[in-house]
Protein backbone atom coordinates (compact mmCIF):
# COMPACT_ATOMS: atom_id res chain seq x y z
CA UNK A 1 0.00 0.00 0.00
CA UNK A 2 1.18 3.69 -0.80
CA UNK A 3 4.58 2.09 -2.61
CA UNK A 4 3.92 4.86 -5.65
CA UNK A 5 4.12 7.41 -2.82
CA UNK A 6 7.75 8.60 -3.33
CA UNK A 7 7.07 8.94 -7.44
CA UNK A 8 6.41 12.47 -8.45
CA UNK A 9 3.61 11.40 -10.51
CA UNK A 10 2.30 8.06 -8.82
CA UNK A 11 -0.47 8.00 -11.92
CA UNK A 12 2.56 7.53 -14.65
CA UNK A 13 5.25 5.79 -13.50
CA UNK A 14 8.42 5.12 -15.43
CA UNK A 15 11.49 2.87 -14.12
CA UNK A 16 14.31 4.98 -15.20
CA UNK A 17 13.99 8.33 -14.00
CA UNK A 18 16.58 10.92 -11.87
CA UNK A 19 15.16 13.08 -9.03
CA UNK A 20 16.30 16.42 -9.74
CA UNK A 21 15.16 17.98 -6.34
CA UNK A 22 17.96 18.90 -3.76
CA UNK A 23 20.42 21.57 -3.67
CA UNK A 24 20.57 23.85 -6.71
CA UNK A 25 22.56 27.02 -7.03
CA UNK A 26 20.36 30.36 -6.79
CA UNK A 27 20.04 34.10 -7.33
CA UNK A 28 17.67 36.99 -7.45
CA UNK A 29 18.11 39.24 -10.07
CA UNK A 30 16.00 42.11 -9.22
CA UNK A 31 17.27 44.68 -12.10
CA UNK A 32 16.74 41.97 -14.85
CA UNK A 33 20.20 41.91 -15.67
CA UNK A 34 20.95 38.45 -15.87
CA UNK A 35 19.67 37.21 -19.38
CA UNK A 36 21.20 40.61 -21.33
CA UNK A 37 24.68 40.52 -20.21
CA UNK A 38 24.73 36.49 -20.33
CA UNK A 39 25.92 36.40 -16.20
CA UNK A 40 24.14 33.60 -15.63
CA UNK A 41 26.12 30.99 -17.71
CA UNK A 42 28.52 31.55 -15.25
CA UNK A 43 28.65 29.98 -11.85
CA UNK A 44 29.56 32.77 -9.81
CA UNK A 45 26.55 34.68 -11.14
CA UNK A 46 24.58 32.76 -8.63
CA UNK A 47 25.41 33.82 -5.13
CA UNK A 48 23.54 31.25 -2.85
CA UNK A 49 21.98 27.67 -2.86
CA UNK A 50 18.82 26.88 -2.51
CA UNK A 51 16.81 23.25 -1.64
CA UNK A 52 13.92 22.85 -4.61
CA UNK A 53 11.19 22.59 -4.76
CA UNK A 54 11.00 25.19 -2.08
CA UNK A 55 10.32 28.65 -2.64
CA UNK A 56 12.70 31.29 -1.28
CA UNK A 57 10.40 32.49 1.25
CA UNK A 58 10.40 29.30 3.28
CA UNK A 59 12.22 27.66 6.21
CA UNK A 60 12.95 24.51 4.08
CA UNK A 61 14.63 25.71 1.30
CA UNK A 62 17.88 26.84 3.03
CA UNK A 63 17.13 30.48 2.26
CA UNK A 64 13.90 31.61 4.39
CA UNK A 65 13.49 35.36 3.12
CA UNK A 66 10.62 36.81 3.37
CA UNK A 67 11.14 39.49 0.92
CA UNK A 68 9.61 40.32 -2.60
CA UNK A 69 12.47 39.45 -5.64
CA UNK A 70 10.25 38.90 -8.89
CA UNK A 71 12.85 37.64 -11.13
CA UNK A 72 15.09 34.66 -9.68
CA UNK A 73 17.51 32.18 -11.49
CA UNK A 74 18.32 28.26 -10.80
CA UNK A 75 20.72 26.42 -12.01
CA UNK A 76 21.84 22.34 -11.70
CA UNK A 77 24.73 20.23 -12.96
CA UNK A 78 23.59 16.75 -14.31
CA UNK A 79 24.81 14.10 -13.73
CA UNK A 80 23.40 12.13 -16.64
CA UNK A 81 24.48 9.06 -18.42
CA UNK A 82 23.36 10.19 -21.62
CA UNK A 83 22.71 6.61 -23.83
CA UNK A 84 22.18 6.07 -27.72
CA UNK A 85 18.94 5.31 -28.63
CA UNK A 86 17.17 6.76 -25.59
CA UNK A 87 15.01 10.17 -25.28
CA UNK A 88 15.11 12.16 -22.20
CA UNK A 89 12.46 13.81 -20.95
CA UNK A 90 12.27 16.84 -18.00
CA UNK A 91 9.52 17.16 -16.00
CA UNK A 92 8.44 20.34 -13.44
CA UNK A 93 5.70 19.76 -11.39
CA UNK A 94 4.94 23.69 -10.68
CA UNK A 95 6.91 26.54 -11.28
CA UNK A 96 5.67 30.03 -10.32
CA UNK A 97 4.79 32.06 -12.65
CA UNK A 98 6.71 32.42 -16.03
CA UNK A 99 10.19 30.49 -16.65
CA UNK A 100 12.47 29.98 -19.33
CA UNK A 101 14.83 27.00 -19.63
CA UNK A 102 18.05 26.84 -21.44
CA UNK A 103 19.38 23.22 -21.41
CA UNK A 104 23.59 23.66 -21.86
CA UNK A 105 23.29 27.27 -23.25
CA UNK A 106 20.06 26.83 -25.55
CA UNK A 107 17.13 28.39 -24.92
CA UNK A 108 14.80 25.36 -24.94
CA UNK A 109 11.57 26.20 -23.62
CA UNK A 110 9.19 29.44 -22.11
CA UNK A 111 6.02 28.37 -20.04
CA UNK A 112 3.49 30.30 -18.29
CA UNK A 113 1.24 29.46 -15.53
CA UNK A 114 1.73 28.84 -12.00
CA UNK A 115 0.31 25.89 -10.69
CA UNK A 116 0.07 23.17 -13.35
CA UNK A 117 3.22 20.52 -14.80
CA UNK A 118 4.95 20.73 -18.04
CA UNK A 119 7.46 18.53 -19.68
CA UNK A 120 9.75 18.78 -22.43
CA UNK A 121 12.28 16.95 -24.61
CA UNK A 122 15.85 17.63 -23.68
CA UNK A 123 17.37 14.75 -25.90
CA UNK A 124 19.36 17.02 -28.49
CA UNK A 125 20.54 19.62 -26.38
CA UNK A 126 22.14 17.03 -24.00
CA UNK A 127 25.99 16.38 -24.69
CA UNK A 128 27.65 13.20 -23.22
CA UNK A 129 28.81 14.29 -20.31
CA UNK A 130 29.20 18.10 -18.15
CA UNK A 131 25.36 18.50 -18.55
CA UNK A 132 23.43 21.61 -16.57
CA UNK A 133 19.76 23.19 -16.31
CA UNK A 134 19.27 27.21 -15.88
CA UNK A 135 15.97 28.12 -14.50
CA UNK A 136 15.04 31.66 -15.17
CA UNK A 137 11.58 32.51 -13.09
CA UNK A 138 9.62 35.62 -13.16
CA UNK A 139 6.66 36.05 -10.77
CA UNK A 140 5.02 39.35 -10.72
CA UNK A 141 2.67 38.52 -8.63
CA UNK A 142 0.01 40.42 -10.46
CA UNK A 143 -3.57 40.62 -10.12
CA UNK A 144 -4.42 39.17 -13.33
CA UNK A 145 -2.28 36.29 -12.87
CA UNK A 146 -4.20 33.47 -10.95
CA UNK A 147 -2.26 33.36 -7.48
CA UNK A 148 -4.43 31.92 -4.85
CA UNK A 149 -3.40 32.81 -1.72
CA UNK A 150 -1.08 34.77 -2.24
CA UNK A 151 -1.02 38.40 -0.86
CA UNK A 152 -0.65 40.42 -3.32
CA UNK A 153 -0.13 43.39 -0.99
CA UNK A 154 3.62 44.03 0.51
CA UNK A 155 2.34 42.09 4.15
CA UNK A 156 -0.21 39.20 4.56
CA UNK A 157 -3.79 40.26 5.25
CA UNK A 158 -6.63 38.51 6.56
CA UNK A 159 -6.76 35.17 4.79
CA UNK A 160 -3.83 36.18 2.18
CA UNK A 161 -0.33 34.59 2.98
CA UNK A 162 2.96 34.64 2.05
CA UNK A 163 3.43 34.49 -1.39
CA UNK A 164 5.40 31.99 -3.49
CA UNK A 165 8.14 32.32 -6.11
CA UNK A 166 9.63 29.68 -8.44
CA UNK A 167 10.05 25.83 -8.50
CA UNK A 168 7.71 24.79 -5.88
CA UNK A 169 6.63 21.20 -7.03
CA UNK A 170 9.12 18.00 -7.83
CA UNK A 171 11.75 18.20 -11.03
CA UNK A 172 12.96 14.75 -12.52
CA UNK A 173 14.03 13.36 -16.11
CA UNK A 174 12.51 10.38 -17.19
CA UNK A 175 14.45 7.68 -19.74
CA UNK A 176 12.05 6.72 -22.49
CA UNK A 177 13.52 5.09 -26.34
CA UNK A 178 12.64 6.63 -29.36
CA UNK A 179 9.00 6.53 -29.34
CA UNK A 180 7.23 7.17 -26.15
CA UNK A 181 3.92 7.40 -24.15
CA UNK A 182 3.04 11.03 -23.83
CA UNK A 183 -0.54 11.24 -22.47
CA UNK A 184 -3.10 8.49 -21.19
CA UNK A 185 -6.90 9.55 -20.47
CA UNK A 186 -9.13 6.62 -18.69
CA UNK A 187 -12.49 7.17 -18.46
CA UNK A 188 -14.39 4.49 -16.45
CA UNK A 189 -17.81 3.48 -17.59
CA UNK A 190 -19.51 1.48 -14.92
CA UNK A 191 -22.50 0.31 -16.31
CA UNK A 192 -20.67 -0.97 -18.81
CA UNK A 193 -18.19 -2.38 -16.53
CA UNK A 194 -15.55 -1.22 -19.02
CA UNK A 195 -12.39 1.32 -19.18
CA UNK A 196 -12.32 3.75 -21.70
CA UNK A 197 -8.64 4.45 -22.92
CA UNK A 198 -7.57 7.73 -25.19
CA UNK A 199 -3.70 6.91 -25.57
CA UNK A 200 -0.95 9.21 -27.02
CA UNK A 201 1.96 9.12 -28.44
CA UNK A 202 5.08 11.30 -29.18
CA UNK A 203 5.83 10.11 -32.74
CA UNK A 204 2.87 8.42 -35.66
CA UNK A 205 4.51 5.45 -36.53
CA UNK A 206 3.14 2.06 -38.19
CA UNK A 207 6.05 0.38 -36.52
CA UNK A 208 4.28 0.96 -33.20
CA UNK A 209 1.91 -0.65 -30.83
CA UNK A 210 0.99 -0.93 -27.35
CA UNK A 211 0.30 -3.95 -25.51
CA UNK A 212 -1.62 -3.20 -21.86
CA UNK A 213 -2.70 -5.59 -18.79
CA UNK A 214 -4.95 -4.52 -16.14
CA UNK A 215 -4.82 -6.60 -12.40
CA UNK A 216 -7.40 -6.18 -9.13
CA UNK A 217 -4.97 -7.16 -6.59
CA UNK A 218 -2.66 -8.48 -8.84
CA UNK A 219 -4.67 -11.03 -10.65
CA UNK A 220 -5.12 -10.12 -14.18
CA UNK A 221 -8.40 -9.23 -15.18
CA UNK A 222 -7.77 -8.28 -18.95
CA UNK A 223 -4.66 -7.61 -21.47
CA UNK A 224 -5.33 -5.88 -24.51
CA UNK A 225 -2.99 -4.96 -27.71
CA UNK A 226 -3.76 -1.54 -30.05
CA UNK A 227 -1.92 0.47 -32.60
CA UNK A 228 -1.97 3.61 -33.28
CA UNK A 229 -3.10 6.48 -36.01
CA UNK A 230 -2.05 10.23 -36.00
CA UNK A 231 -0.06 9.36 -32.90
CA UNK A 232 -3.58 8.47 -31.07
CA UNK A 233 -4.93 4.96 -29.69
CA UNK A 234 -8.80 4.85 -28.63
CA UNK A 235 -10.40 1.63 -26.79
CA UNK A 236 -12.78 0.44 -24.26
CA UNK A 237 -11.60 -2.68 -22.49
CA UNK A 238 -13.85 -4.92 -20.44
CA UNK A 239 -12.88 -4.94 -16.77
CA UNK A 240 -15.66 -6.72 -15.21
CA UNK A 241 -14.59 -9.96 -12.52
CA UNK A 242 -16.04 -13.57 -12.82
CA UNK A 243 -16.94 -12.96 -9.24
CA UNK A 244 -20.94 -13.08 -9.21
CA UNK A 245 -21.45 -10.94 -6.51
CA UNK A 246 -18.65 -8.28 -7.63
CA UNK A 247 -18.70 -8.15 -11.38
CA UNK A 248 -16.68 -4.48 -10.29
CA UNK A 249 -14.70 -3.60 -7.37
CA UNK A 250 -15.91 0.18 -7.25
CA UNK A 251 -13.85 3.16 -5.88
CA UNK A 252 -15.57 5.08 -3.12
CA UNK A 253 -14.02 6.45 0.23
CA UNK A 254 -15.36 3.62 2.65
CA UNK A 255 -13.31 1.24 -0.15
CA UNK A 256 -11.04 3.02 -2.56
CA UNK A 257 -10.46 -0.19 -4.91
CA UNK A 258 -8.19 0.54 -7.98
CA UNK A 259 -7.05 -1.49 -10.81
CA UNK A 260 -3.26 -1.29 -11.92
CA UNK A 261 -3.10 -1.17 -15.12
CA UNK A 262 0.71 -1.32 -16.96
CA UNK A 263 0.75 -0.13 -20.87
CA UNK A 264 4.15 -1.56 -22.83
CA UNK A 265 4.73 0.47 -26.41
CA UNK A 266 6.94 -1.48 -28.58
CA UNK A 267 8.79 -0.34 -31.54
CA UNK A 268 8.92 -3.14 -34.29
CA UNK A 269 8.73 -5.39 -31.59
CA UNK A 270 11.36 -3.66 -28.92
CA UNK A 271 10.41 -2.50 -26.03
CA UNK A 272 10.80 0.99 -26.03
CA UNK A 273 8.72 2.78 -23.15
CA UNK A 274 6.35 1.04 -20.00
CA UNK A 275 4.39 3.13 -17.78
CA UNK A 276 2.38 1.89 -14.63
CA UNK A 277 -0.43 3.33 -13.77
CA UNK A 278 -3.75 2.56 -12.20
CA UNK A 279 -7.73 4.03 -12.14
CA UNK A 280 -11.00 4.03 -10.51
CA UNK A 281 -14.43 2.15 -11.16
CA UNK A 282 -16.87 5.11 -10.12
CA UNK A 283 -18.82 7.64 -11.65
CA UNK A 284 -20.51 11.28 -10.28
CA UNK A 285 -23.62 12.88 -11.25
CA UNK A 286 -26.12 14.71 -10.23
CA UNK A 287 -30.10 14.51 -10.67
CA UNK A 288 -32.54 16.68 -9.45
CA UNK A 289 -31.03 17.98 -5.88
CA UNK A 290 -28.85 14.93 -5.17
CA UNK A 291 -25.46 13.68 -5.73
CA UNK A 292 -24.60 10.65 -6.82
CA UNK A 293 -21.68 8.33 -6.71
CA UNK A 294 -21.90 4.96 -8.26
CA UNK A 295 -25.60 5.95 -8.73
CA UNK A 296 -26.32 5.81 -4.87
CA UNK A 297 -26.70 9.13 -3.01
CA UNK A 298 -24.02 10.58 -1.65
CA UNK A 299 -23.54 13.08 1.27
CA UNK A 300 -20.21 15.10 1.17
CA UNK A 301 -18.79 15.99 4.28
CA UNK A 302 -15.83 18.25 3.49
CA UNK A 303 -13.26 20.14 4.99
CA UNK A 304 -11.71 23.03 2.88
CA UNK A 305 -7.69 22.62 2.65
CA UNK A 306 -5.54 25.50 2.10
CA UNK A 307 -2.21 23.26 1.58
CA UNK A 308 0.09 25.66 3.44
CA UNK A 309 2.71 24.24 5.64
CA UNK A 310 4.48 25.96 8.07
CA UNK A 311 8.21 25.34 7.01
CA UNK A 312 7.46 24.64 3.34
CA UNK A 313 4.92 27.06 2.37
CA UNK A 314 2.52 25.23 -0.48
CA UNK A 315 4.94 22.39 -0.51
CA UNK A 316 4.80 19.80 1.52
CA UNK A 317 6.68 16.39 1.70
CA UNK A 318 5.22 12.77 0.58
CA UNK A 319 5.07 12.53 4.70
CA UNK A 320 3.00 15.31 5.50
CA UNK A 321 0.50 15.19 2.63
CA UNK A 322 -0.26 11.24 4.00
CA UNK A 323 -0.65 12.59 7.62
CA UNK A 324 -2.98 15.10 6.70
CA UNK A 325 -5.08 12.65 4.47
CA UNK A 326 -4.71 9.88 7.72
CA UNK A 327 -6.10 12.96 9.83
CA UNK A 328 -9.14 14.20 8.06
CA UNK A 329 -10.07 10.61 7.40
CA UNK A 330 -9.74 10.44 11.60
CA UNK A 331 -11.87 13.10 11.96
CA UNK A 332 -14.77 11.56 9.76
CA UNK A 333 -14.91 13.64 6.70
CA UNK A 334 -15.25 11.53 3.72
CA UNK A 335 -13.79 14.54 1.56
CA UNK A 336 -11.47 17.11 1.15
CA UNK A 337 -11.87 20.77 -0.59
CA UNK A 338 -8.59 21.92 -2.46
CA UNK A 339 -8.41 25.12 -1.86
CA UNK A 340 -6.85 27.79 -4.69
CA UNK A 341 -4.44 25.52 -4.69
CA UNK A 342 -3.52 22.71 -7.74
CA UNK A 343 -1.89 20.24 -5.48
CA UNK A 344 1.74 17.53 -5.81
CA UNK A 345 0.07 14.64 -7.71
CA UNK A 346 0.82 12.80 -4.45
CA UNK A 347 -1.76 14.12 -2.99
CA UNK A 348 -4.67 12.74 -5.14
CA UNK A 349 -2.66 9.08 -5.37
CA UNK A 350 -2.99 9.25 -1.03
CA UNK A 351 -6.82 9.97 -1.75
CA UNK A 352 -7.35 7.85 -4.48
CA UNK A 353 -5.66 4.81 -2.07
CA UNK A 354 -6.88 5.83 1.12
CA UNK A 355 -10.46 6.97 0.25
CA UNK A 356 -11.43 10.76 0.21
CA UNK A 357 -13.40 12.41 -2.36
CA UNK A 358 -11.83 15.51 -3.43
CA UNK A 359 -13.15 19.03 -5.36
CA UNK A 360 -10.17 20.39 -7.18
CA UNK A 361 -10.22 24.28 -7.75
CA UNK A 362 -8.31 26.61 -9.92
CA UNK A 363 -6.48 29.64 -7.84
CA UNK A 364 -8.09 32.89 -8.70
CA UNK A 365 -7.39 36.40 -9.91
CA UNK A 366 -8.59 39.05 -8.54
CA UNK A 367 -8.59 41.94 -11.56
CA UNK A 368 -10.57 41.16 -14.71
CA UNK A 369 -8.73 41.78 -18.11
CA UNK A 370 -8.21 40.25 -21.67
CA UNK A 371 -5.06 39.12 -19.80
CA UNK A 372 -7.16 37.67 -16.77
CA UNK A 373 -9.03 35.77 -19.74
CA UNK A 374 -6.01 34.84 -21.38
CA UNK A 375 -3.80 33.48 -18.44
CA UNK A 376 -6.61 31.46 -16.77
CA UNK A 377 -8.00 30.03 -19.82
CA UNK A 378 -3.88 29.02 -20.38
CA UNK A 379 -3.99 26.84 -17.27
CA UNK A 380 -7.25 24.94 -17.03
CA UNK A 381 -5.94 22.69 -20.30
CA UNK A 382 -3.52 21.92 -17.97
CA UNK A 383 -5.01 21.41 -14.32
CA UNK A 384 -7.87 19.29 -16.06
CA UNK A 385 -5.66 17.13 -17.67
CA UNK A 386 -3.53 17.29 -14.49
CA UNK A 387 -6.50 15.72 -12.22
CA UNK A 388 -8.46 13.43 -15.07
CA UNK A 389 -7.45 9.94 -13.69
CA UNK A 390 -7.53 10.13 -10.44
CA UNK A 391 -10.88 8.83 -9.39
CA UNK A 392 -10.91 10.78 -6.04
CA UNK A 393 -11.42 14.12 -7.91
CA UNK A 394 -15.41 14.46 -8.57
CA UNK A 395 -15.31 18.08 -8.43
CA UNK A 396 -14.16 20.98 -10.23
CA UNK A 397 -13.89 24.82 -9.12
CA UNK A 398 -13.32 27.07 -11.08
CA UNK A 399 -13.91 31.06 -9.37
CA UNK A 400 -14.02 31.78 -5.89
CA UNK A 401 -16.30 34.04 -4.63
CA UNK A 402 -16.38 36.61 -7.85
CA UNK A 403 -12.62 37.20 -7.06
CA UNK A 404 -11.20 38.49 -10.02
CA UNK A 405 -15.09 38.83 -11.65
CA UNK A 406 -15.97 41.51 -8.83
CA UNK A 407 -18.66 43.29 -10.99
CA UNK A 408 -19.96 39.61 -12.30
CA UNK A 409 -23.49 40.13 -10.40
CA UNK A 410 -24.27 42.54 -13.83
CA UNK A 411 -21.38 42.39 -15.89
CA UNK A 412 -22.54 40.15 -18.87
CA UNK A 413 -18.82 39.87 -20.00
CA UNK A 414 -17.79 38.82 -16.83
CA UNK A 415 -20.75 36.39 -16.38
CA UNK A 416 -19.82 34.79 -20.05
CA UNK A 417 -16.22 34.13 -19.24
CA UNK A 418 -17.62 32.41 -15.65
CA UNK A 419 -20.26 30.19 -18.34
CA UNK A 420 -17.23 29.77 -21.06
CA UNK A 421 -14.77 28.17 -18.50
CA UNK A 422 -17.70 26.01 -17.42
CA UNK A 423 -18.44 24.83 -20.54
CA UNK A 424 -14.47 24.54 -21.83
CA UNK A 425 -14.32 22.82 -19.05
CA UNK A 426 -16.97 20.28 -19.49
CA UNK A 427 -15.28 19.89 -23.40
CA UNK A 428 -12.37 18.45 -21.74
CA UNK A 429 -14.01 16.52 -18.81
CA UNK A 430 -17.39 15.54 -18.77
CA UNK A 431 -17.28 12.98 -16.31
CA UNK A 432 -17.28 15.04 -12.97
CA UNK A 433 -19.32 18.38 -12.06
CA UNK A 434 -18.49 21.66 -12.50
CA UNK A 435 -18.75 24.40 -10.04
CA UNK A 436 -18.76 28.08 -11.54
CA UNK A 437 -18.11 30.58 -8.84
CA UNK A 438 -18.14 28.76 -5.48
CA UNK A 439 -20.13 30.51 -2.68
CA UNK A 440 -21.35 33.67 -4.50
CA UNK A 441 -23.22 35.03 -7.82
CA UNK A 442 -23.23 32.04 -9.72
CA UNK A 443 -24.32 31.75 -13.50
CA UNK A 444 -24.09 28.77 -14.82
CA UNK A 445 -23.45 25.45 -12.26
CA UNK A 446 -24.14 21.62 -11.70
CA UNK A 447 -24.14 22.85 -7.79
CA UNK A 448 -25.45 26.20 -5.52
CA UNK A 449 -22.66 26.50 -3.26
CA UNK A 450 -23.05 28.98 -0.41
CA UNK A 451 -20.41 30.13 1.96
CA UNK A 452 -21.78 31.20 5.15
CA UNK A 453 -19.87 32.15 8.19
CA UNK A 454 -23.00 33.51 11.02
CA UNK A 455 -22.07 32.27 13.96
CA UNK A 456 -24.99 32.35 15.26
CA UNK A 457 -27.01 29.16 15.21
CA UNK A 458 -30.74 30.37 15.60
CA UNK A 459 -30.39 32.95 12.45
CA UNK A 460 -28.51 30.68 10.69
CA UNK A 461 -31.10 28.45 10.72
CA UNK A 462 -33.63 30.74 9.94
CA UNK A 463 -32.47 31.98 7.15
CA UNK A 464 -32.68 28.33 5.32
CA UNK A 465 -36.67 28.45 6.73
CA UNK A 466 -37.28 28.65 3.19
CA UNK A 467 -34.86 26.83 0.86
CA UNK A 468 -36.08 28.09 -2.39
CA UNK A 469 -36.22 31.82 -1.26
CA UNK A 470 -32.72 31.25 0.29
CA UNK A 471 -31.25 29.99 -3.15
CA UNK A 472 -32.84 32.65 -5.08
CA UNK A 473 -31.43 35.23 -2.03
CA UNK A 474 -28.73 36.11 0.35
CA UNK A 475 -29.12 33.59 3.15
CA UNK A 476 -25.37 34.28 4.21
CA UNK A 477 -25.35 37.33 6.67
CA UNK A 478 -21.62 37.28 6.72
CA UNK A 479 -21.25 38.12 3.03
CA UNK A 480 -24.85 39.47 2.01
CA UNK A 481 -23.77 38.64 -1.64
CA UNK A 482 -26.19 36.92 -3.40
CA UNK A 483 -26.17 33.35 -4.63
CA UNK A 484 -27.27 34.18 -8.47
CA UNK A 485 -26.17 37.02 -10.49
CA UNK A 486 -28.39 39.13 -11.93
CA UNK A 487 -30.46 37.48 -14.73
CA UNK A 488 -30.06 33.87 -13.28
CA UNK A 489 -31.87 31.82 -11.02
CA UNK A 490 -31.86 28.46 -9.02
CA UNK A 491 -33.05 25.66 -11.32
CA UNK A 492 -33.20 22.53 -8.61
CA UNK A 493 -29.56 21.60 -9.09
CA UNK A 494 -28.23 20.33 -5.57
CA UNK A 495 -26.93 22.69 -2.87
CA UNK A 496 -23.66 22.20 -0.53
CA UNK A 497 -22.93 24.57 2.00
CA UNK A 498 -19.31 24.67 0.67
CA UNK A 499 -18.08 27.20 3.38
CA UNK A 500 -18.89 26.99 6.63
CA UNK A 501 -17.52 27.24 10.34
CA UNK A 502 -14.39 29.09 10.38
CA UNK A 503 -14.31 29.09 14.12
CA UNK A 504 -11.08 30.65 15.58
CA UNK A 505 -9.25 29.21 18.01
CA UNK A 506 -5.19 29.84 18.77
CA UNK A 507 -3.44 27.38 20.98
CA UNK A 508 0.17 28.89 20.83
CA UNK A 509 1.69 30.84 23.28
CA UNK A 510 2.59 33.27 21.29
CA UNK A 511 2.46 37.00 23.10
CA UNK A 512 1.27 38.29 19.58
CA UNK A 513 -2.29 37.12 19.47
CA UNK A 514 -4.36 39.69 18.94
CA UNK A 515 -2.40 39.63 14.88
CA UNK A 516 -4.00 36.70 14.52
CA UNK A 517 -7.29 36.36 12.40
CA UNK A 518 -10.35 34.50 12.07
CA UNK A 519 -14.07 34.38 11.52
CA UNK A 520 -16.43 35.73 13.86
CA UNK A 521 -16.42 36.27 17.55
CA UNK A 522 -12.95 34.86 19.17
CA UNK A 523 -14.28 32.41 21.72
CA UNK A 524 -12.34 31.33 25.23
CA UNK A 525 -11.77 27.64 25.67
CA UNK A 526 -11.69 24.15 23.92
CA UNK A 527 -14.95 23.27 24.88
CA UNK A 528 -16.56 26.56 23.72
CA UNK A 529 -14.95 26.30 20.55
CA UNK A 530 -16.15 22.48 20.12
CA UNK A 531 -20.05 23.35 20.91
CA UNK A 532 -19.69 26.23 18.09
CA UNK A 533 -18.99 23.83 15.92
CA UNK A 534 -21.01 21.62 17.02
CA UNK A 535 -24.30 23.89 16.84
CA UNK A 536 -23.15 25.12 13.41
CA UNK A 537 -22.77 21.35 11.88
CA UNK A 538 -26.04 20.46 13.31
CA UNK A 539 -27.63 23.39 11.67
CA UNK A 540 -25.84 23.04 8.22
CA UNK A 541 -26.93 18.98 8.08
CA UNK A 542 -30.40 20.24 9.24
CA UNK A 543 -31.42 22.95 6.15
CA UNK A 544 -33.50 20.64 3.48
CA UNK A 545 -32.73 19.59 0.19
CA UNK A 546 -28.95 20.96 1.40
CA UNK A 547 -26.77 17.26 0.20
CA UNK A 548 -23.29 18.46 1.50
CA UNK A 549 -21.12 20.61 3.56
CA UNK A 550 -17.42 21.80 3.73
CA UNK A 551 -16.12 22.66 7.10
CA UNK A 552 -13.53 25.64 7.17
CA UNK A 553 -10.91 24.82 7.74
CA UNK A 554 -8.39 22.01 8.14
CA UNK A 555 -5.44 23.72 9.56
CA UNK A 556 -4.14 27.43 10.55
CA UNK A 557 -2.33 28.86 7.61
CA UNK A 558 0.28 32.07 9.35
CA UNK A 559 -2.40 34.92 10.89
CA UNK A 560 -5.63 32.40 9.97
CA UNK A 561 -6.22 30.36 13.21
CA UNK A 562 -9.29 28.78 11.70
CA UNK A 563 -7.92 25.49 11.70
CA UNK A 564 -9.18 22.11 13.24
CA UNK A 565 -5.29 21.21 13.32
CA UNK A 566 -2.89 23.90 14.05
CA UNK A 567 0.28 25.75 12.71
CA UNK A 568 2.12 22.09 12.52
CA UNK A 569 -0.79 19.93 11.78
CA UNK A 570 -1.26 18.67 14.73
CA UNK A 571 -5.17 18.00 16.50
CA UNK A 572 -6.22 21.23 18.10
CA UNK A 573 -9.32 19.19 19.56
CA UNK A 574 -9.50 15.22 19.82
CA UNK A 575 -10.88 13.99 16.61
CA UNK A 576 -13.22 11.34 18.05
CA UNK A 577 -15.19 14.52 19.35
CA UNK A 578 -15.36 16.23 15.52
CA UNK A 579 -16.14 12.77 14.19
CA UNK A 580 -19.02 12.64 16.70
CA UNK A 581 -20.11 16.27 15.36
CA UNK A 582 -20.01 15.05 11.74
CA UNK A 583 -22.33 11.68 12.70
CA UNK A 584 -25.17 14.26 13.75
CA UNK A 585 -27.59 12.95 10.93
CA UNK A 586 -25.87 8.99 10.37
CA UNK A 587 -28.86 8.62 7.67
CA UNK A 588 -26.73 11.22 5.35
CA UNK A 589 -24.99 9.60 2.34
CA UNK A 590 -25.02 5.76 1.71
CA UNK A 591 -21.64 5.39 2.39
CA UNK A 592 -20.94 7.08 5.30
CA UNK A 593 -23.65 5.68 8.15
Amino acid sequence: MLKKLYYPNPQFIRENWIDLNGQWKFTFDDENLGEISKEFLNDDFYKMNIIVPYSYHTKNSGIGLNEDHQIVWYKKDLNLEVKKNKKYILNFGAVDYKCDIWINENHMFTHKGGHTPFNLDITNYLKEEGNSIVVKVEDRNSCRQPIGKQSWKDTNFLCWYTRTVGIWQPVWIEEVGQNYITNIKMTPDIDNASIDLDIFIGEDDNDTSLVGEIYFEDKLINKFTTMFKAQRSRLSVDVSSENPHFRLNFWTPNTPNLYDIKFKLYKNNELVDSIDSYFGMRNVESIGKKIYLNNQEFYQKLVLDQGYFKDGGLTATPEELKDDVLKIKEMGFNGVRKHQKIEDNRFMYLCDTLGLVMWAEMPSTFEYSKETNENVTRELYEFIDKHYNNPSVIIYTLLNESWGINEVYKDVRQQNFVNALVYLTKSLDSTRLVVGNDGWEHTTTDILTIHDYNSDKDTMRESYKNINEAANGSPSRTSTRRCYSKGYEYNNVPIIISEYGGVAYDTSKDDEKDATWGYGERLIGEESVLNKIKELTEVVMDIEDVCGLCYTQLSDVEQEINGLLDHNHEYKFDPKIIREILEYKHNLGFIFK
